[in-house]
């Protein structure tokens, strides 16, 4: 099993990864059902600007950014486990079981945002979108994940 150091090092990458995946799908389904591309990112800051953040619809420095850089941070965090328990074994593992790890993570991710988290520190985008967006949105997430994981092989194997 990684160290937490080396899990920490690798979910740069598979949490980065995950963290585009997922703003990529707040962006559109954002923009599909509220008529604002950064309204569901924009949400996310509820955390420090209350709930004045989750009415906000523009590209904001206030909002938006903190909004994405909140959630990159949560990405990163559950990337970190995600490489702790599967990141060692990843080289012999098929795209379809990496998928599914990725899956585990962001259902697990899913569950603790929505049913162990405090109201005040939920992902905030849940207030701008339907539950089928939030779907989407942790399904681009566990392919993020997936496809970090991935790109980390592919450049093990180039270091070879």
């Amino acid at each position: 099993m990684k160290t937490w150091t080396s899990a920490l090092r690798d979910a740069l990458v598979s949490g980065s990864s995950a963290s585009i995946a997922s703003t990529a799908v707040l962006a559109a389904t954002g923009k599909a059902e509220t008529g604002h591309a950064f309204a569901a990112t924009n949400a996310i800051s509820h955390w420090y600007w209350g709930q004045l953040a989750t009415r906000r619809n523009r590209l904001s420095w206030r909002h938006t950014a903190l909004g994405y850089l909140t959630h990159h941070g949560a990405s990163v965090f559950w990337a970190t486990l995600y490489e702790k328990i599967f990141g060692e074994r990843r080289a012999h593992t098929s795209a379809a079981v990496a998928l599914a790890q990725a899956g585990a993570v962001a259902a697990l991710a899913c569950f603790v945002d929505y049913r162990l988290t405090p109201a005040r520190l939920m992902p905030g985008y849940e207030q701008r979108l339907s539950r089928r967006s939030l779907a989407a949105v942790y399904a681009a997430f566990a392919a993020g994940l997936a496809l970090g994981g991935a790109l980390l092989v592919v450049a093990a194997d180039r270091r070879r």
